[in-house]
């Protein structure tokens, strides 16, 4: 079964090649000692970018492997949606 978010592999690839470049990025603000203010509005916004790819990725499962199963019934249906639910609460803690 394709994942949910097959449509948009690309895409999510590359933002999550930024990411990768934007925490090596931090890595060299600690070795050059920069200022601590800099590297924690740096964290904020890799965090963001993070949330980011994970509310996309959220809703292409819902619109693709919970509505499939809804639509399919039965307990893979149940499933799916406990499964996003739980999902959703520890994006919602984190």
């Amino acid at each position: 079964m394709k994942p949910g978010y097959g449509d948009n592999k690309a895409a999510v690839q590359r933002r999550l090649r930024r990411i990768e470049g934007q925490v090596r990025g931090l890595q060299r603000m600690v070795d050059e000692d920069k200022y601590c203010i800099n590297i924690l509005e740096q964290i904020s916004a890799v965090n963001k970018a993070l949330q980011s790819v994970a509310l996309e990725l959220l809703n292409d499962h819902l619109a693709h492997c919970v509505a499939d199963a809804v639509s399919s019934g039965g307990d893979e249906s149940t499933a799916k949606i406990a499964e996003a639910s739980a999902a959703i609460g520890r994006l919602v803690r984190s």
